[in-house]
């Protein structure tokens, strides 16, 4: 912060003692103490509100990206579009079903005669 070495800071002191006065030293110590402290405090609030100012700037901008890539994706695949357009690439495609020969297909669709509910005779 400040570059002072241990002779400047004896100088100081001197100067001090003189121009003060080694009885009201302490009080203006603290006083000095007081309005450093001060202003330490109203810079440590000066850099917050510039630091929160910079984070919602920021927010901002990514939240614009972010809106514009959304629209991109939307535009490019519409939500009202048949699930066989072309692949994005996000999910794995999916597994080909095998084909069924038309005779399987005939067996599964016919019952046989064993699996038929037998009838309930009328009273």
């Amino acid at each position: 912060m400040l570059d002072i070495g241990p002779s400047e800071l004896l100088l100081i002191v001197i100067v001090a003692v003189i121009a003060i006065g080694p009885k009201e030293l302490p009080a203006a110590l603290r006083t000095a103490g007081k309005w450093i402290g001060q202003m330490r405090r109203m810079s440590a609030h000066f850099r917050s509100g510039l630091d929160a100012m910079i984070r919602e700037a920021e927010m901002a901008e990514l939240e614009k990206k972010w809106a514009e890539q959304n629209a991109k994706i939307m535009r490019e695949h519409p939500a009202d579009a048949p699930p066989e357009m072309e692949p994005t690439g996000a999910y794995p495609s999916r597994p080909a079903q095998p084909e069924v020969p038309p005779a399987a297909a005939e067996a599964r669709a016919a019952p046989s005669e064993g699996s038929q509910a037998p009838e309930k005779p009328e009273a």
